[in-house]
Protein backbone atom coordinates (compact mmCIF):
# COMPACT_ATOMS: atom_id res chain seq x y z
CA UNK A 1 0.00 0.00 0.00
CA UNK A 2 1.51 3.12 -0.82
CA UNK A 3 1.12 5.31 2.50
CA UNK A 4 2.67 8.76 0.68
CA UNK A 5 3.33 9.81 -3.01
CA UNK A 6 5.06 12.78 -4.63
CA UNK A 7 3.78 13.63 -7.92
CA UNK A 8 6.31 16.51 -9.80
CA UNK A 9 6.81 18.27 -7.04
CA UNK A 10 8.68 21.99 -7.27
CA UNK A 11 9.60 24.28 -4.37
CA UNK A 12 10.74 28.20 -5.51
CA UNK A 13 11.98 30.64 -3.58
CA UNK A 14 12.70 34.36 -4.64
CA UNK A 15 13.37 33.21 -8.32
CA UNK A 16 15.16 30.59 -7.11
CA UNK A 17 14.27 26.78 -7.41
CA UNK A 18 15.19 25.00 -4.42
CA UNK A 19 13.04 21.80 -5.69
CA UNK A 20 12.51 20.26 -9.24
CA UNK A 21 10.57 17.64 -10.26
CA UNK A 22 10.34 15.31 -7.16
CA UNK A 23 8.40 11.91 -7.95
CA UNK A 24 8.38 9.76 -5.38
CA UNK A 25 6.53 6.80 -4.06
CA UNK A 26 6.66 5.85 0.01
CA UNK A 27 5.11 2.16 1.43
CA UNK A 28 3.23 2.21 4.63
CA UNK A 29 5.26 1.20 6.84
CA UNK A 30 8.42 1.79 5.13
CA UNK A 31 11.20 3.25 6.83
CA UNK A 32 12.98 6.02 4.20
CA UNK A 33 16.01 8.34 4.34
CA UNK A 34 16.30 12.15 2.45
CA UNK A 35 20.58 11.88 2.34
CA UNK A 36 22.59 14.14 0.46
CA UNK A 37 24.96 17.56 0.98
CA UNK A 38 23.80 20.59 2.71
CA UNK A 39 22.19 22.75 0.55
CA UNK A 40 20.30 19.80 -1.36
CA UNK A 41 16.99 20.19 -0.78
CA UNK A 42 16.47 17.54 1.82
CA UNK A 43 14.69 19.26 4.93
CA UNK A 44 12.48 21.76 2.74
CA UNK A 45 11.23 18.76 1.04
CA UNK A 46 10.65 17.57 5.07
CA UNK A 47 8.89 20.68 5.57
CA UNK A 48 6.32 20.41 2.50
CA UNK A 49 5.52 16.93 3.77
CA UNK A 50 4.77 18.09 6.99
CA UNK A 51 2.74 21.07 5.54
CA UNK A 52 5.06 23.93 7.26
CA UNK A 53 5.94 25.16 4.04
CA UNK A 54 4.18 25.46 0.45
CA UNK A 55 4.41 23.54 -2.58
CA UNK A 56 4.74 25.44 -5.77
CA UNK A 57 3.84 22.27 -8.44
CA UNK A 58 2.60 19.19 -8.33
CA UNK A 59 1.09 17.05 -5.67
CA UNK A 60 1.58 15.36 -2.60
CA UNK A 61 -1.38 12.58 -1.39
CA UNK A 62 -0.97 10.66 1.68
CA UNK A 63 -3.27 7.88 1.73
CA UNK A 64 -4.40 8.70 -1.90
CA UNK A 65 -5.52 12.09 -0.80
CA UNK A 66 -4.22 15.15 -1.83
CA UNK A 67 -3.27 17.29 1.11
CA UNK A 68 -1.38 20.41 -0.95
CA UNK A 69 -4.25 22.82 1.17
CA UNK A 70 -4.42 20.88 4.30
CA UNK A 71 -2.95 22.29 7.62
CA UNK A 72 0.09 20.50 9.20
CA UNK A 73 -2.67 18.70 12.28
CA UNK A 74 -4.81 18.16 9.48
CA UNK A 75 -2.33 15.52 7.33
CA UNK A 76 -1.63 13.31 10.16
CA UNK A 77 2.36 13.54 10.63
CA UNK A 78 4.06 14.43 13.24
CA UNK A 79 7.49 15.85 13.28
CA UNK A 80 10.80 15.90 15.09
CA UNK A 81 13.08 18.55 14.84
CA UNK A 82 17.10 18.93 14.57
CA UNK A 83 16.13 21.16 17.88
CA UNK A 84 14.66 19.62 20.94
CA UNK A 85 12.62 22.66 21.36
CA UNK A 86 11.30 21.42 24.86
CA UNK A 87 9.62 23.52 27.05
CA UNK A 88 11.97 24.20 30.23
CA UNK A 89 9.13 24.64 33.19
CA UNK A 90 7.25 21.96 31.76
CA UNK A 91 8.16 18.04 32.95
CA UNK A 92 8.92 15.17 30.37
CA UNK A 93 5.01 14.58 31.29
CA UNK A 94 3.81 17.83 30.22
CA UNK A 95 6.37 18.35 27.33
CA UNK A 96 4.94 15.03 25.68
CA UNK A 97 1.60 15.55 26.47
CA UNK A 98 1.68 19.48 25.30
CA UNK A 99 0.61 18.56 21.60
CA UNK A 100 -2.70 16.27 22.98
CA UNK A 101 -3.68 19.24 25.51
CA UNK A 102 -3.62 21.92 22.55
CA UNK A 103 -6.19 19.35 20.95
CA UNK A 104 -8.29 19.14 23.69
CA UNK A 105 -7.99 15.32 23.96
CA UNK A 106 -9.61 14.61 27.26
CA UNK A 107 -7.75 13.75 30.55
CA UNK A 108 -7.86 10.38 30.76
CA UNK A 109 -7.17 9.78 27.13
CA UNK A 110 -3.68 11.92 27.27
CA UNK A 111 -2.87 10.55 30.12
CA UNK A 112 -2.72 6.63 28.45
CA UNK A 113 -1.31 8.43 25.90
CA UNK A 114 1.30 9.67 27.31
CA UNK A 115 1.99 6.67 29.36
CA UNK A 116 2.13 4.23 26.35
CA UNK A 117 4.64 6.84 25.06
CA UNK A 118 6.74 6.73 27.67
CA UNK A 119 6.91 3.04 27.90
CA UNK A 120 8.06 2.67 24.34
CA UNK A 121 10.71 5.36 25.04
CA UNK A 122 11.92 4.36 28.16
CA UNK A 123 11.40 7.61 29.81
CA UNK A 124 8.51 5.93 32.22
CA UNK A 125 10.50 6.96 35.07
CA UNK A 126 11.83 9.79 33.98
CA UNK A 127 8.39 11.62 33.88
CA UNK A 128 8.34 14.43 36.61
CA UNK A 129 11.55 15.97 35.35
CA UNK A 130 12.64 19.09 33.94
CA UNK A 131 14.66 18.99 30.73
CA UNK A 132 17.14 20.17 32.34
CA UNK A 133 17.91 17.29 34.73
CA UNK A 134 18.24 15.08 31.33
CA UNK A 135 20.84 13.77 29.42
CA UNK A 136 21.15 14.80 25.50
CA UNK A 137 19.58 11.76 24.49
CA UNK A 138 16.90 11.57 26.69
CA UNK A 139 16.02 14.61 25.65
CA UNK A 140 15.85 13.82 22.31
CA UNK A 141 13.21 10.86 23.06
CA UNK A 142 11.26 13.47 25.02
CA UNK A 143 10.75 15.17 21.41
CA UNK A 144 10.26 12.10 19.57
CA UNK A 145 7.48 10.91 22.27
CA UNK A 146 5.62 14.56 22.07
CA UNK A 147 5.06 13.93 18.10
CA UNK A 148 4.70 9.96 18.60
CA UNK A 149 2.22 10.77 21.09
CA UNK A 150 -0.20 12.12 18.61
CA UNK A 151 -0.27 8.56 16.94
CA UNK A 152 0.37 10.23 13.39
CA UNK A 153 0.03 8.01 10.54
CA UNK A 154 3.94 8.95 9.09
CA UNK A 155 6.83 10.28 12.00
CA UNK A 156 9.02 12.80 10.04
CA UNK A 157 12.66 13.74 11.63
CA UNK A 158 14.96 16.28 10.26
CA UNK A 159 18.60 15.83 11.33
CA UNK A 160 17.66 14.57 15.07
CA UNK A 161 20.80 13.33 16.14
CA UNK A 162 22.75 16.37 14.52
CA UNK A 163 23.46 17.77 18.01
CA UNK A 164 24.37 14.32 19.87
CA UNK A 165 28.09 13.42 20.32
CA UNK A 166 29.32 10.64 18.90
CA UNK A 167 28.68 7.90 21.09
CA UNK A 168 24.97 9.43 21.81
CA UNK A 169 24.20 9.00 17.89
CA UNK A 170 25.07 5.62 17.86
CA UNK A 171 22.50 4.64 20.91
CA UNK A 172 19.85 6.77 19.68
CA UNK A 173 20.37 5.17 16.16
CA UNK A 174 19.84 1.98 17.36
CA UNK A 175 17.02 3.37 19.23
CA UNK A 176 15.09 4.76 16.25
CA UNK A 177 15.72 1.52 14.58
CA UNK A 178 14.22 -0.40 17.41
CA UNK A 179 11.45 2.31 17.78
CA UNK A 180 10.70 1.90 13.92
CA UNK A 181 10.50 -2.08 14.68
CA UNK A 182 8.11 -2.09 17.60
CA UNK A 183 5.74 0.44 15.90
CA UNK A 184 5.59 -0.68 12.30
CA UNK A 185 4.83 2.95 11.38
CA UNK A 186 6.15 5.09 8.05
CA UNK A 187 9.15 7.23 8.86
CA UNK A 188 10.98 9.64 6.83
CA UNK A 189 14.13 10.77 8.32
CA UNK A 190 16.99 13.18 6.94
CA UNK A 191 20.23 13.30 7.79
CA UNK A 192 23.82 14.51 5.76
CA UNK A 193 25.14 11.58 7.53
CA UNK A 194 25.61 8.33 4.83
CA UNK A 195 26.27 6.44 8.33
CA UNK A 196 22.49 6.60 9.53
CA UNK A 197 21.20 6.69 6.05
CA UNK A 198 23.09 3.26 5.26
CA UNK A 199 22.02 1.93 8.91
CA UNK A 200 18.40 2.99 9.63
CA UNK A 201 16.97 3.07 5.90
CA UNK A 202 14.61 0.58 4.10
CA UNK A 203 15.10 2.39 1.15
CA UNK A 204 17.18 5.82 0.53
CA UNK A 205 16.54 8.78 -1.62
CA UNK A 206 19.93 10.19 -2.49
CA UNK A 207 19.42 14.29 -3.19
CA UNK A 208 21.76 16.84 -5.27
CA UNK A 209 20.81 20.33 -6.45
CA UNK A 210 16.72 19.90 -5.63
CA UNK A 211 16.58 16.64 -7.60
CA UNK A 212 16.79 13.06 -6.82
CA UNK A 213 20.03 11.53 -7.84
CA UNK A 214 19.06 8.38 -7.10
CA UNK A 215 16.17 6.05 -5.23
CA UNK A 216 16.96 2.57 -3.73
CA UNK A 217 17.78 0.04 -0.82
CA UNK A 218 21.31 0.95 0.83
CA UNK A 219 22.95 -2.27 -0.29
CA UNK A 220 22.16 -1.18 -4.37
CA UNK A 221 23.12 2.37 -4.03
CA UNK A 222 26.64 1.33 -2.83
CA UNK A 223 27.00 -2.16 -4.91
CA UNK A 224 25.07 -0.05 -7.98
CA UNK A 225 25.38 3.29 -8.02
CA UNK A 226 23.43 5.62 -10.50
CA UNK A 227 26.11 8.13 -10.80
CA UNK A 228 29.49 9.07 -9.46
CA UNK A 229 28.06 11.78 -7.20
CA UNK A 230 26.15 8.61 -5.30
CA UNK A 231 29.27 6.54 -5.55
CA UNK A 232 31.50 8.90 -3.82
CA UNK A 233 28.57 10.47 -1.53
CA UNK A 234 28.02 6.73 0.07
CA UNK A 235 30.71 5.31 1.53
CA UNK A 236 34.12 5.90 3.63
CA UNK A 237 36.28 6.57 2.81
CA UNK A 238 34.56 7.18 -0.68
CA UNK A 239 34.84 5.66 -3.62
CA UNK A 240 37.95 5.93 -5.64
CA UNK A 241 37.97 7.83 -9.18
CA UNK A 242 40.67 7.42 -11.60
CA UNK A 243 40.41 9.14 -15.25
CA UNK A 244 40.24 6.98 -18.23
CA UNK A 245 39.93 7.57 -21.87
CA UNK A 246 37.40 5.26 -24.41
CA UNK A 247 39.89 3.48 -26.90
CA UNK A 248 37.33 1.56 -29.06
CA UNK A 249 33.51 1.44 -27.59
CA UNK A 250 31.34 -1.10 -27.84
CA UNK A 251 28.97 -3.02 -25.76
CA UNK A 252 32.43 -3.62 -24.07
CA UNK A 253 34.57 -0.74 -23.92
CA UNK A 254 38.38 -0.68 -24.34
CA UNK A 255 39.98 1.60 -22.15
CA UNK A 256 43.29 3.83 -21.75
CA UNK A 257 44.10 4.27 -17.98
CA UNK A 258 47.38 5.95 -16.53
CA UNK A 259 46.54 2.75 -13.55
CA UNK A 260 45.75 -0.23 -15.75
CA UNK A 261 47.28 0.85 -19.42
CA UNK A 262 44.97 -0.82 -22.10
CA UNK A 263 42.55 -2.64 -20.92
CA UNK A 264 39.00 -4.01 -21.94
CA UNK A 265 36.53 -3.92 -19.41
CA UNK A 266 32.36 -5.30 -19.56
CA UNK A 267 30.54 -1.75 -19.96
CA UNK A 268 28.15 -0.67 -22.61
CA UNK A 269 29.94 2.25 -24.36
CA UNK A 270 28.23 1.78 -27.78
CA UNK A 271 26.57 5.46 -27.60
CA UNK A 272 30.06 7.13 -26.89
CA UNK A 273 32.44 8.75 -29.39
CA UNK A 274 36.21 7.41 -29.26
CA UNK A 275 38.68 9.43 -26.98
CA UNK A 276 35.79 10.14 -24.57
CA UNK A 277 36.96 11.55 -21.34
CA UNK A 278 35.51 8.61 -18.51
CA UNK A 279 36.28 7.96 -14.75
CA UNK A 280 36.97 4.46 -13.16
CA UNK A 281 35.60 3.98 -9.33
CA UNK A 282 36.84 1.50 -7.09
CA UNK A 283 35.87 0.96 -3.48
CA UNK A 284 38.78 1.01 -0.82
CA UNK A 285 38.02 -2.87 0.23
CA UNK A 286 38.15 -3.77 -3.55
CA UNK A 287 42.03 -2.70 -3.86
CA UNK A 288 45.29 -4.93 -2.71
CA UNK A 289 48.82 -4.39 -2.30
CA UNK A 290 51.45 -6.16 -2.78
CA UNK A 291 55.52 -5.03 -2.45
CA UNK A 292 56.54 -4.20 -5.70
CA UNK A 293 60.27 -4.91 -6.49
CA UNK A 294 62.96 -2.49 -7.16
CA UNK A 295 61.99 1.19 -8.46
CA UNK A 296 58.40 -0.04 -9.68
CA UNK A 297 54.68 0.25 -8.19
CA UNK A 298 53.49 3.74 -6.18
CA UNK A 299 54.67 4.90 -3.16
CA UNK A 300 52.65 4.78 0.29
CA UNK A 301 51.84 8.52 1.67
CA UNK A 302 49.78 7.68 4.51
CA UNK A 303 48.72 4.99 6.95
CA UNK A 304 45.24 5.44 9.15
CA UNK A 305 45.32 2.79 11.76
CA UNK A 306 41.53 2.01 13.38
CA UNK A 307 42.12 -0.53 15.49
CA UNK A 308 39.66 -2.86 13.34
CA UNK A 309 41.53 -1.79 9.98
CA UNK A 310 44.32 0.07 8.37
CA UNK A 311 43.38 2.62 5.45
CA UNK A 312 46.88 3.19 3.14
CA UNK A 313 47.02 6.17 1.36
CA UNK A 314 49.28 6.02 -2.01
CA UNK A 315 50.57 8.37 -4.64
CA UNK A 316 49.25 7.95 -8.30
CA UNK A 317 50.00 11.01 -9.65
CA UNK A 318 46.38 12.66 -9.62
CA UNK A 319 44.74 15.51 -7.35
CA UNK A 320 43.72 12.79 -4.48
CA UNK A 321 45.34 9.67 -2.92
CA UNK A 322 44.07 6.51 -3.91
CA UNK A 323 42.70 4.23 -0.85
CA UNK A 324 43.27 0.65 -0.06
CA UNK A 325 41.71 -0.88 3.05
CA UNK A 326 43.72 -3.34 4.40
CA UNK A 327 44.03 -5.85 7.52
CA UNK A 328 45.27 -4.39 10.60
CA UNK A 329 48.74 -6.44 10.66
CA UNK A 330 49.40 -4.99 6.80
CA UNK A 331 52.48 -3.51 8.09
CA UNK A 332 52.62 -1.23 5.01
CA UNK A 333 54.67 2.16 5.90
CA UNK A 334 54.52 5.68 4.34
CA UNK A 335 57.50 5.44 1.51
CA UNK A 336 56.96 1.98 0.60
CA UNK A 337 56.39 0.67 -2.95
CA UNK A 338 53.74 -1.24 -3.67
CA UNK A 339 51.94 -2.80 -6.33
CA UNK A 340 48.14 -2.38 -6.79
CA UNK A 341 45.41 -5.05 -8.29
CA UNK A 342 42.10 -3.80 -8.30
CA UNK A 343 38.80 -6.59 -8.67
CA UNK A 344 37.42 -6.11 -11.97
CA UNK A 345 34.23 -7.71 -11.18
CA UNK A 346 33.87 -4.32 -8.65
CA UNK A 347 34.89 -1.71 -11.12
CA UNK A 348 33.08 0.87 -12.10
CA UNK A 349 32.73 3.18 -15.18
CA UNK A 350 31.42 6.55 -15.32
CA UNK A 351 30.26 9.02 -18.18
CA UNK A 352 31.86 12.82 -18.46
CA UNK A 353 28.41 13.75 -17.34
CA UNK A 354 28.76 11.39 -14.36
CA UNK A 355 26.19 8.83 -15.23
CA UNK A 356 27.06 5.40 -14.42
CA UNK A 357 27.63 2.63 -17.94
CA UNK A 358 26.00 -0.31 -17.59
CA UNK A 359 28.09 -3.52 -17.20
CA UNK A 360 27.80 -6.63 -19.25
CA UNK A 361 28.50 -9.82 -17.39
CA UNK A 362 28.33 -12.05 -20.28
CA UNK A 363 28.31 -11.97 -24.42
CA UNK A 364 31.47 -9.74 -24.72
CA UNK A 365 31.49 -8.29 -27.55
CA UNK A 366 34.69 -8.67 -29.86
CA UNK A 367 36.85 -6.45 -29.44
CA UNK A 368 40.10 -5.35 -31.54
CA UNK A 369 42.89 -8.14 -31.88
CA UNK A 370 44.75 -5.85 -29.22
CA UNK A 371 42.69 -6.36 -26.62
CA UNK A 372 43.71 -7.48 -23.62
CA UNK A 373 41.70 -10.55 -22.29
CA UNK A 374 38.81 -9.85 -19.57
CA UNK A 375 40.34 -11.02 -16.15
CA UNK A 376 38.88 -10.71 -12.41
CA UNK A 377 41.97 -8.83 -11.14
CA UNK A 378 43.91 -5.94 -13.11
CA UNK A 379 47.45 -5.65 -12.16
CA UNK A 380 47.89 -1.96 -11.99
CA UNK A 381 50.73 -0.60 -14.59
CA UNK A 382 52.72 2.55 -12.98
CA UNK A 383 55.89 4.44 -14.51
CA UNK A 384 58.45 4.64 -12.39
CA UNK A 385 57.68 7.40 -9.83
Amino acid sequence: MIKLKLDNVNKQLGGMRILRDISLEIAAGQFVVFVGPSGCGKSTLLRLIAGLDSICGGDLLIDGRRVNDLEPCERGVGMVFQSYALYPHMSVYDNIGFGLKLAKLEKRGLRERVLKTAQILQLDKLLQRKPKELSGGQRQRVAMGRAMAREPDILLFDEPLSNLDASLRVQMRNEIARLHDRLGSTMIYVTHDQVEAMTLADKIVVLNGGRIEQIGSPRELYEHPASRFVAGFLGAPRMNFLAARLHAPGKSSLLDTPVLGMTALPFDSSNLAADTPLSLGIRPEHVSLKAAEGSAGVIVTGVEYLGSETYVHLDTGQDEPLICRCEVNAGWQSGDRVELRLDIDNLHLFNADGTALARHAHAIETLPDSAPAFQTTAICHFKNR
